[in-house]
């Protein structure tokens, strides 16, 4: 069945954005054909350009006041950079940031300080983001020194409470990072990203680092934070069940696109593109009825994402789509909303799946030797 696709100007990105709006609150955080890419250099002895890593290429978002965005996607797909450029630690190489409606894109180091205070980072690594040399309580107290903020009562009372909001003991003030766990120290990655009261928090795999039970744990004490103090979160992450139990909306990457967004409830059930069916059948399931007709579809695609450096012509998912025609090799398609999907559900396919994860009739495997394997055991 011919998809029909919503025209170009009432469906993109932008048509979106206002339709989130009005019920999500104002934009916070508008992305605009973001870009980012990093050149590779080559010969001898002159060196020079030749080539570029499209880490980012050309993405669009938006992250609303007091709301949670959850960014999916295999490693390697651009989801690091793009939380590092949206905290202007990268400088973009086109397109436009817009904080409160002001561009900061390239803004200097004068013209950010002001907003730096309210947009802050979560780092995924929880050993090597704190500096080993410094007590709990310079860590904490750092952005309030840099930002010359002095609260009431001093900073070591503002710091010991917020290690107490983070879960803490006060007493932990003049402790280093070596003598806590993996959990305590991304506690107080949190806690110092708190401590300037920011309206925007990039997570960047925040809980990929630690155990399932800890990861439980500091997933919900970001959304007692955000529940208690209104914050924004762009939650970055490849663990679909930590995005869905997070985040309201939910947009999917594939390398250095987005390729599907839309609501939590739209993405996890009604998926379209089929990457994100695929992404979303990867997930183990537990089935202890054995019921079949609760069963989730099975694709198991081959190889790996393609190098960035030269990325497939037309859908870059192309390479490793069962449903690829010429027509994906020679036309990208637009991230527009299909027919079918819901209000601000957008997708990025010439030829989208069924809205259902439910089981198909035969499982799609892409990967020849996978194949050939099952056959031999069967």
């Amino acid at each position: 069945m011919k998809e029909e696709v919503v025209t170009k100007d009432e469906a993109t990105v932008p048509a979106a954005r206002g339709a989130a709006a009005e019920a999500s609150g104002e934009p916070l955080l508008v992305v605009d054909k973001l870009v980012k890419h990093f050149p590779v250099k080559g010969g001898f002895p002159i060196r020079r350009t030749v080539g570029a890593v499209q880490a980012v290429d050309g993405i669009d978002l938006t992250v609303h006041v007091g709301e949670s965005f959850g960014l999916v996607g295999e490693s390697g797909c651009g989801k690091s950079t793009t939380g590092r450029l949206i905290t202007r630690l990268l400088e973009p190489t086109s397109g436009k940031i817009s904080y409160r409606g002001q561009d900061i894109s390239h803004a200097s180091r004068k013209q950010l300080a002001p907003i730096r205070s309210e947009i802050q980072m979560i780092f995924q690594d929880p050993y090597s983001s704190l500096n080993p040399r410094q007590t709990v309580g310079k860590i904490i107290s750092g952005p309030m020194e840099i930002n010359d903020i002095n609260p009431a009562g001093g900073r070591e009372k503002r710091v010991r409470e917020l290690l107490e909001i983070v879960g803490l003991n006060p007493e932990h003030f003049n402790r280093f990072p070596h003598e806590f766990s993996g959990g305590q120290r991304q506690r107080i990655g949190v806690a110092r990203a708190l401590a300037l009261e920011p309206k925007l928090i990039v997570a960047d795999e925040p809980v990929s680092a630690l155990d399932v039970s800890i990861q439980a744990q500091v997933v919900n004490l970001l959304q007692q934070v955000q529940k208690d103090l209104g914050i924004a979160f762009l939650f970055i992450a490849h663990d679909l069940a930590v995005v869905r139990h997070f985040s309201q909306r939910v947009a999917v990457m594939y390398l250095g696109k987005i390729i599907e967004v839309g609501d939590r409830d739209s993405i996890y059930a009604r998926p379209r593109h089929p990457y994100t069916h695929a992404l979303l059948s990867a997930v183990p399931e537990v089935n202890l009825d054995g019921d079949e007709e609760a069963q989730r579809e099975r694709i198991r695609l081959a190889g790996d994402v393609p190098s960035p450096i030269s990325p497939p012509s037309g859908c870059r998912f192309r390479t490793r789509c069962w449903k690829a025609t010429e027509k994906c090799a020679t036309e990208e398609p637009p991230l527009v909303r299909i027919s079918g999907n819901g209000p601000g559900h957008l997708t990025a396919c010439h030829f989208p799946e069924e809205p259902t994860t439910g089981a198909r009739d035969e499982d799609i495997v892409l990967d020849p030797a996978l194949a050939a394997l099952e056959e031999t055991e069967g």
